[in-house]
């Protein structure tokens, strides 16, 4: 499977989720985990999104390979939460992503004047 393709099904799961979630959302908070968590408010979800950022990194420091998958994926399923929380779509990060494809970090911090 070439790089191209794989990033084509990488990027139509994250937006396959993204379109759960923002069904989800708009539910009774007793009909899913996203609509509880969304109930609660954006102070919620970013409160989510810290824990599981949190455990992704001890995960990598720990450095059990299955643990930092499972834990990278919670961040990312939360992360996407709160991108839906913020009426920001996937399709933008995304665009982004791309946009600083081939850049090197250091020139785009230079580019913002860090």
């Amino acid at each position: 499977m070439s790089e191209a393709t794989t990033r084509i099904q990488a990027a139509d799961t994250l937006r396959a989720l993204a379109e759960t979630i923002e069904r989800r959302k708009g539910e009774a908070p007793d009909a899913s985990y996203v609509a509880r968590l969304h109930h609660k408010g954006m102070d919620a979800v970013l409160k989510k999104v810290g824990e599981e950022a949190t455990e992704a990194v001890l995960a990598a420091k720990g450095g059990e390979r299955d643990q930092v998958v499972y834990e990278t994926a919670d961040l990312w399923f939360h992360s996407l939460v709160m991108l839906a929380s913020s009426g920001v779509s996937v399709d933008e990060v995304l665009a982004e992503l791309e946009r600083r494809a081939g850049r090197s970090g250091l020139d785009e911090k230079a580019a913002r004047g860090e």
